[in-house]
């Protein structure tokens, strides 16, 4: 991987208003990227650039609904005619909704699976195909092949290991892993790079705002400060998880499990699959 400090790479990061969102995007600029940070909240999203213009090159906040195909066409677009199309590109943006399947409804999937899953597509897609057609627009030499650029899909330990109390997160963040999967097979020609990475618990605010259907209102209540109170006391910063981001696209990783519980379950999975089913009828105590 030639941009081993990223100097002049132009990076989209999504979700990047708090979070991994924000460490990724803070952590390439201090090694030289110009960084589109991009969130639905602009404003998050401008005080990341602001941070990012502290330790490096800084770069431009968008607004962006990444479950929105046409404002992600748009965005797109944009970032092209503005800049041009990117070197890296970290699909972040992600939201959790916790609770039994025959309590989620359909909204509550629709939700998900617009931020979790399309926000993953679009990105992928739009940004994909510019480093494609820029690869294939400029001339190679053997000896110095071009660098057709990085997608960087963050999933979670999720997508290893199903969990009665989350099957709608669960879901989303495997297809996250499998289309990068796919993804990678399919731009490896192309010199285009993807990971998908796979944190465990991280001290995010993904908690705090998830949705909760199992039970009453107090009782959802009670879900959401115990998740808060675990992702405390486990206390593993999002910029962990960033640096982890930084070394997969410089080592083109396929997949990047990040903290312990993220290394525990792939490893469950590959070898105890049995195991990961039964850890998954684990209960959520209501009390």
């Amino acid at each position: 991987m030639p941009l081993a400090h990223f100097d002049g790479a132009l990076a989209v990061v999504t979700g990047a208003g708090s979070g991994i969102g924000r460490a990724t995007a803070v952590a390439l600029a201090g090694r030289g990227a110009s960084v589109i940070a991009a969130d639905i909240d602009l404003p998050s999203a401008e005080q990341t650039v602001d941070i990012a213009k502290t330790v490096g090159a800084g770069g431009t906040a968008y607004q962006v609904d990444v479950a929105d195909a046409e404002a992600m066409e748009n965005f797109a677009t944009e970032v092209k005619e503005a800049h041009r199309a990117p070197d890296i590109v970290v699909n972040n943006a992600g939201i959790a909704v916790a609770g039994p399947f025959l309590d989620t409804s359909l909204d509550d999937w629709d939700r998900i699976m617009g931020v979790n899953l399309w926000g993953v597509v679009h990105g992928s897609r739009l940004f994909g195909k510019q480093m494609r057609d820029r690869v294939h627009a400029l001339p190679n030499k053997p000896d110095k092949p071009n660098f057709g650029g990085h997608i960087v899909n963050v999933a979670s330990a999720a997508a290893f290991a199903p969990w009665r109390a989350m099957p709608a997160y669960c879901t989303t963040k495997s297809a996250v892993l499998m289309l990068s999967e796919c993804l990678r097979a399919e731009l490896a020609g192309s010199r285009i790079g993807v990971t998908a990475v796979c944190p465990g618990f991280v001290s995010t605010d993904i908690v705090e705002h998830g949705t909760y259907v199992d039970g009453d209102a107090a009782s959802r209540d009670r879900l959401r400060q115990r998740g808060q109170k675990a992702i405390k006391l486990r206390n593993y910063p999002p910029e962990k998880v960033a640096e982890r981001i930084i070394q997969a696209i410089i080592k083109n990783k396929a997949v990047v499990p990040v903290n312990f519980e993220g290394h525990l379950l792939h490893t469950l999975s590959r070898v105890s699959p049995t195991t990961v089913r039964l850890l998954a009828r684990i209960p959520t105590s209501r009390g």
